[in-house]
C-alpha cells in the first residue's frame, strides 16, 4: 500500500515536471510589457483611463459620434476628434489645460503632426522629417535609426497610407516585446472602422509616420523656412553667444538665422552651410552651456 502511494506520488511529480517543460517555452514566448523609459505624467494615466472608458463606443447613423458633435461636426471622420475629446475630459475632470498645450486641438489632415513638430515633440519613424532633416535623441551622437524609437504611454501615433499625409491617429497605451525582440505598440483609437477599440502595430510598420511625444526627447536638423520651438531655442543660444541680434529670434529660421549659423560654423571650423545640422547643434549646445556657467552675471543675487 505504501509502495503504491509512493509510485503514484512519483508519477505525479514526473507528470508535473513534463508539463512544466512543455509550458515553459510557451511562457517564454509570451510578449513582455516594456517599462516606459521615462516617468509617465499623472495626466497621461488619467487620459488613458478616459480612453479605456470609451472602448466599444460605436458611431451611429451616417457616421454620427459624440466626439464629432463636440468638435463641431457630428458626422466627421473622428479619430482626431476622439483623442481631443478625451484630453478635454481630463481637463474638465482635473482642472487642467492640456488641450492646445500638451496636445493639439484639431481635425484636419496633417494638422496634429505639424503641431507636434512646431512644439518640438515629434519623432519620425524613419528618424527623418521632410523639410527639416534627421533627428537624434537629445545630447546623443548617433541619429535615430528607422523604427528604433519605442513610443511612450500617452504619445500620439500618426499613420499614413501614402507616406506624405496623415490618415489616422491613435493613442499609445503601452509596448511589448516578444522572444525574438520584436517590439509592438498597443494603441487605443477611434474611427477604426466605426468604433473605439484597441489595436497594435510593430515599430517598423511602414504605415507609421511618427509620434507626437509627451516629452521633448529629440533634436532635429534645422534650416531656412523651419518654424517652431526648436528654432527659437537655437536662436536664443545664438543670441546669447553674440551671433544673432535679439530682434531676429522669432522662432522662424530666416536669412538672419542662416547667416548667424554660418558665422558660428566658421568660428568652430565647420563647413559654413547655414544649416544647423547634428554636429553644429551639439557644438553650439556645449559652448553655450560652458559660457553660461562661466558667466558670473547669471549668478548675481540682487536684493529686492
Amino acid at each position: 500500500m505504501r509502495k503504491g502511494r509512493w509510485r503514484r506520488a512519483a508519477i505525479r511529480v514526473i507528470v508535473f515536471a513534463l508539463l512544466a517543460c512543455l509550458l515553459c517555452p510557451l511562457a517564454l514566448a509570451e510578449d513582455q510589457m516594456i517599462d516606459p523609459a521615462y516617468p509617465v505624467p499623472q495626466y497621461v494615466h488619467w487620459l488613458l483611463d478616459v480612453a479605456r472608458g470609451e472602448l466599444g463606443y460605436q458611431e451611429g447613423s451616417r457616421g454620427y459620434t459624440k466626439y464629432g458633435e463636440w468638435s463641431g461636426d457630428p458626422y466627421a471622420e473622428w479619430c482626431a476628434e476622439f483623442l481631443c475629446w478625451c484630453v478635454d475630459q481630463v481637463d474638465q475632470q482635473h482642472g487642467l489645460s492640456l488641450l492646445r498645450n500638451a496636445y493639439p486641438m484639431y481635425s484636419g489632415q496633417n494638422t496634429g503632426r505639424n503641431w507636434f513638430i512646431r512644439e518640438g515633440r515629434y519623432i519620425a519613424r524613419t528618424g527623418f522629417v521632410d523639410g527639416w532633416g534627421s533627428q537624434w535623441l537629445i545630447g546623443q551622437e548617433e541619429s535615430i535609426a528607422s523604427g528604433s524609437y519605442v513610443p511612450q504611454p500617452g504619445d500620439w501615433v500618426f499613420y499614413s497610407v501614402d507616406g506624405t499625409n496623415t490618415s489616422h491617429v491613435a493613442l499609445v497605451e503601452y509596448c511589448t516585446q516578444d522572444a525574438q525582440g520584436v517590439i509592438t505598440a498597443h494603441v487605443i483609437e477611434g474611427n477604426m472602422p466605426d468604433r473605439v477599440q484597441r489595436n497594435t502595430h510593430q515599430l517598423t510598420d511602414w504605415r507609421v509616420m511618427g509620434y507626437g511625444t509627451v516629452r521633448d526627447l529629440a533634436d532635429i536638423v534645422m534650416q531656412s523656412g523651419n518654424t517652431g520651438k526648436k528654432v527659437q531655442e537655437l536662436q536664443d543660444m545664438l543670441c546669447y553667444l553674440g551671433y544673432l541680434d535679439a530682434q531676429y529670434a522669432t522662432g522662424t529660421y530666416g536669412p538672419s538665422t542662416v547667416e548667424a549659423v554660418r558665422a558660428f560654423q566658421q568660428a568652430t571650423d565647420k563647413v559654413p552651410t547655414g544649416i544647423a545640422n547634428h554636429h553644429t547643434q551639439l557644438t553650439l549646445q556645449h559652448i553655450y552651456e560652458e559660457t553660461y556657467w562661466q558667466d558670473d552675471a547669471n549668478f548675481i543675487v540682487r536684493d529686492e
